[in-house]
This record gives structure tokens, sequence and C-alpha cells, in this order.
């Protein structure tokens, strides 16, 4: 018996009924200024396009004005102001079940034209629960009058009589019952709007493209700044932590190699620092005060910096470096710097037995980077670190190629860009 009671009386009792019922007569509402623009201009129209005969007959009237007024309230659907003050209210009316996008401004024809619709439901729909809202509570008050009366009144110079006394008693309760009827209807008419706004109000297959293309620019984003984190701060680290041991085993005996490798940590975080700064920067979406964008122009401050950490270079630079492209520069730079990082890691610790033997070519069709160095260490597999992955993504990225691996007891590394 209680479970009778709540599904009958449950509606009537909710707070969201009544919030969907607002919602409803709004639509009503709506659909006001269009039925008396219908109501002022189709009756003259007609009189001039029909005879007057066929203008003056009522179904001619009705179905021309329906057609107007449908025809103007799709047209005003396609204003974007309209789907943001409709979604935001069906979102705060309706209930949970509307989706987010429904508030947001069309981006494309498919969802203007599903807004129209939705547009065009709405205001059907308000219509009837409008009217049935107007009608309703003045049917029931007068019910309770009836019996008294012998009369029930309908509307304005109608009216409808009825027995008096006992015999009229059925009206009230018949009235009662419409009433709780009618709030049924309007919580039908709000879920079913709720479940047709995911249809009509949610993200279409244009925008779930455009979200998805938003996710994977936001996942190349956070790629490029970890190879950036990586590249930089990383090969600062590495600096860092070989000169320190080193210096920290010849402090004694050579006082002088000590200065220099600590000259070469000064210079390495110094650096690290910068671009740790543009990295957070880039982060949190602010603009930092510099942007240490290095490229090759920058390869002999680099090269400098190795040779403090211990590295003997043999390089050959041929070509117009400056003259290269911006993106081929920076991403050729972390590429020659991830190399020599890689051969100070893994090539040897001790003093002076680092060798690397580095080449870059810039032609007129490509950049060439090569750099060898002995296997005296454990040579890198790739697994643990992300140094190779790294250069490899910075070549594909300008559709470039890149080869690593031992040759002829040597760790190589053959990078080839085209211009």
């Amino acid at each position: 018996m209680a479970g009778v009671i709540r599904a009958v009386f449950g509606p009537v009792g909710r707070k969201l009924t009544y919030r969907r019922w607002t919602y409803l007569v709004l639509g009503a509402t709506l659909i006001v200024p269009f039925t008396f623009a219908a109501v002022a201009i189709v009756p003259p129209v007609l009189g001039m396009l029909l005879p007057a005969d066929t203008a003056e007959q009522p179904l001619v009237v009705a179905v021309t004005m329906t057609l107007a007024i449908i025809v103007w309230a799709a047209g005003t659907s396609f204003i974007p102001a309209v789907r943001v003050v409709e979604g935001t209210a069906a979102r705060e009316l309706l209930g949970p079940g509307v989706p987010a996008q429904a508030s947001s401004r069309a981006t494309n024809l498919e969802a203007r034209w599903k807004t129209c619709q939705w547009f065009l439901v709405h205001i059907v729909v308000g219509a009837v629960i409008g009217g049935l809202t107007l009608f309703l509570p003045l049917g029931l008050l007068q019910s309770f009058l009836a019996p008294f009366t012998g009369e029930w009144l309908l509307a304005r110079g109608t009216q409808v009589s009825v027995p008096s006394g006992w015999q009229s008693a059925w009206i009230p309760a018949v009235a009662l019952v419409a009433s709780v009827l009618l709030v049924h209807l309007v919580n039908l008419a709000g879920v079913g709007m709720t479940r047709l706004s995911q249809v009509l109000l949610g993200p279409t297959p244009a925008d779930h493209l455009a979200e998805l293309k938003q996710r994977a620019e936001q996942l190349a984003e956070r790629n490029r700044l970890a190879r950036e984190l990586h590249d930089s701060v990383g090969h600062a680290l590495s600096v860092v932590t070989i000169q320190a041991s080193a210096a920290g085993r010849v402090l004694d005996g050579d006082p002088q190699f000590a200065k220099r490798a600590l000259s070469a940590i000064e210079e390495s975080a110094r650096g690290a620092l910068a671009d740790l700064d543009h990295v957070l920067g880039l982060l949190r979406e602010d603009e930092p005060g510099t942007q240490p964008q290095r490229t090759l122009a920058d390869l002999d401050q680099l090269l400098d910096t190795m040779r403090l950490s211990g590295v003997a270079l043999e390089t050959r630079i041929t070509g117009d470096l400056p003259g290269l492209p911006f993106a081929v520069s920076t991403e050729a730079y972390r590429i020659v710097q991830e190399c020599l990082t890689n051969a100070l890691k893994h090539a040897g610790k001790v003093a002076g037995a680092v060798t690397v033997t580095l080449e870059v070519e810039a032609s007129d069709d490509a950049l060439r980077v090569e750099a060898t160095n002995p296997l005296t260490g454990q040579p890198p597999t790739g697994r643990g670190g992300r140094g190779i992955a790294g250069m490899r993504e910075r070549a594909t990225v300008l559709r470039g190629q890149i080869e690593a691996g031992p040759a002829a007891g040597a760790w190589r590394v053959r990078a080839r860009i085209p211009l």
C-alpha cells in the first residue's frame, strides 16, 4: 500500500517535478510572441493572396498560422544565444541528466539544426503543458462550487449545468484526479525532455572529433615538455652528477681538474634553471620572462660545457647552420645534446676517458648529425631511459630518420632531417 501511495503521490511532493514544470511553462511563454505575430500578420496576407471565401476558412487560417509559428520559431533558434539560454535553463531545471555541452554555443551546422529541433519540441510541449496548467486549476476551483451552484464554468460566457447536491460530488473528485494526472504528465514530459536533451543538446560527432583533436594536441604538448625536461634538465643533472663524483675523487691530487669540474657544474646548473623556468611557465600557461629556445647557434657553448665535463671532442661542422629553419635547428640541438649526454653517462666516468666524434653537416636538402663514442661502459639499451626514444620523436616530427646502436666497437647515432 505504501508503495502505491509513493507511486501516485511521489511526483506531487518532489521538487524536481516543479522545476521541470517551470521549464515547460517557459516553453509556453516562448510561443506567445510568435502566436501574436501570426495573428497580426497571417490573416491580412491570406486576404491578399487567396480569394476571400478561402482566406476566411478557419482550417486554412489555423494551418497557415501554425506553419508561420513553426517557421519563425525555427529561424529564431539559429541565433547563437538561444542555445546558450535554452541549454542553461535545461541544465538548471530539468535535472542532472542534461549534458554539459547543452549550455555551450553550437560550433557546427549539425549542432544548430539539433538546437532548432529542441527549441521546437520545447515550445510545442510547453504549449500543451501551459494550456493544461491554466485550465485545470480553474476547473479544480470551480469543481468545489459546482455541487452548490449547479453550474460549472468552463470558459468565459460558457457554462455547463450540473445537478446540485450530492449528485455532483464526483466533480471535485474527478478534478483532483485530473490534477494529480497533470503532475504525472509534467513529470513524464520532464523525463522525456531530459533524455531527448542527450540526443539534441549533447556533443555531435564533430564535437567528439574536436575533443579528440584537442586531447591529441594536449598529449603532444605534454610529450614535448617531457622531452624538453629530459634533454635540458636531464643533461644538466648528468653533468652535475658525474663532475661532482669526479671532483670528489681527485680533489686532493688534481685541484685544477676539480676546479674545472665545479665550473662545469655551475654552468650546467644555471642553464638547467633557465630551462626549468621556461617549462614551468608553459605548464602554468603564462608567459615567462625568458624562453631559452636553444639552437645550433648555441652549439659552441654546449661543446665548451662538455669539454669542461671531461669529454674529449673531435668535431667536424660544415654548412650554413645559422641559416637552418628554426624548428630544425632547435630539434637538432637537442639531439646533439642527448648524444653527448649519453656518451658522458655510458662511455666512462674517469677524467679524460670519454672521446666523442661529432659531425654536423648542413646541405641544401638535409641536415645530418652523427655522433660516435667508444663502448667503454655498458651500452644503452633504451630500457629505463627516454633519451633514444626522445631523439627518435624529435626526428619523426620533422619527417626525419634516426639510427642508434653499436657499430664496430662504438656507439653511433645518425640522424637525418630533411629541409
